[in-house]
């Protein structure tokens, strides 16, 4: 039987076959030996142990499209990564370190900023906005209100879309502004594994509706941009890619080199100098890491 993974905890997993029946899995040793760990967004082949129960085995992942570290999951054809407007504040540095996650994966990404009915909107609007010039799409909504959630549903119909973002920013609230019954899907779950309310502390597969599926996932306060090397990292801030070749040095990395293109780019306002920010930052810990 085939069925997807829709969340996994204390090594169980919970997969729905395609009559929607949720049975509760094992992985199998084999999986351990080949040093390979089932994902929530895995399709998967399983094996019937109690059919009156809805117990089984695991016993084949199917091939994945692509796969993510952080948030884990499997089989993601797009990320909606949310921040707040306020409460908490917004840290770009973080959010600069997801969008480069997410580039290296190719993985098509929307921002949504939740929260703008908080006076502070006006006074951060411009630096949300800064993020069109770098080609990201943009979505401002309130969770609270219901403001711009018919928008973020015509971009999730007929997706698999992971929800990311710290802590607080209600990733949550805007799920259940999408589809109200989402808590007392995620509570059933909750109900049949024995760990009461539905709280967001592992990768949760949402069925919202016909080929339309959210991933709901933990919170994050921070997050290391890893497996690359230094160099590379100028390739996955787009707003910076499209000057390679351009500068004095063709291999310019637009850091301390003379005659930068980008460097008078962010001079001029063409490019965001908080991207270019944490650009540098990111750089510089890629090149720490790479020295020890």
């Amino acid at each position: 039987m085939q069925g997807k993974i829709v969340k996994g905890i204390g090594g169980f997993y919970y997969v729905y076959d395609n009559g929607g029946r949720l049975f509760e899995c094992r992985a199998k040793g084999v999986f351990r030996n080949r040093n390979m760990k089932p994902l929530v967004g895995d399709q998967v082949k399983i094996e019937i142990l109690d059919e009156e129960h809805n117990l089984g085995n695991i016993t084949e992942i199917l091939p994945r499209f692509n796969s993510l570290v952080r948030p884990a999951a499997a089989n993601i054809d797009q990320a909606v990564i949310i921040f707040a407007i306020a409460e908490p504040e917004p840290n770009f540095n973080l959010l600069d370190r997801f969008l480069v996650n997410m580039e290296q994966q190719n993985i098509h990404t929307i921002i949504c900023f939740n929260k703008i009915d908080l006076q502070e909107f006006e006074a951060k609007k411009n630096q949300c906005l800064s993020y069109t010039e770098a080609g990201y799409e943009i979505l401002f909504i309130s969770a609270d209100s219901g403001y711009g959630i018919d928008a973020l549903k015509r971009l999730l119909c007929g997706k698999t879309t992971v929800f990311a973002g710290p802590s607080g920013v209600g990733k949550s609230s805007t799920l259940n502004a999408v589809k109200p019954e989402a808590e007392a899907q995620t509570g059933s779950i909750s109900e049949k594994i024995k760990r009461g309310r539905h709280t967001t502390r592992h990768s949760e597969l949402i069925y919202i509706s016909r080929d339309t599926f959210i991933m709901d996932t933990p919170g994050f306060s921070s997050l290391y941009v890893n497996d690359m090397e230094c160099g590379e990292l100028k390739e996955y801030f787009p707003e910076i890619a499209k000057f390679t070749g351009s500068c004095r040095f063709h291999m310019c990395n637009h850091i301390n080199e003379p005659d930068c293109r980008v460097k008078q780019a962010v001079a001029k306002g063409e490019i965001s100098k908080t991207r270019y920010e944490n650009y540098v930052s990111i750089y510089t810990d890629l090149k720490e890491k790479r020295k020890w």
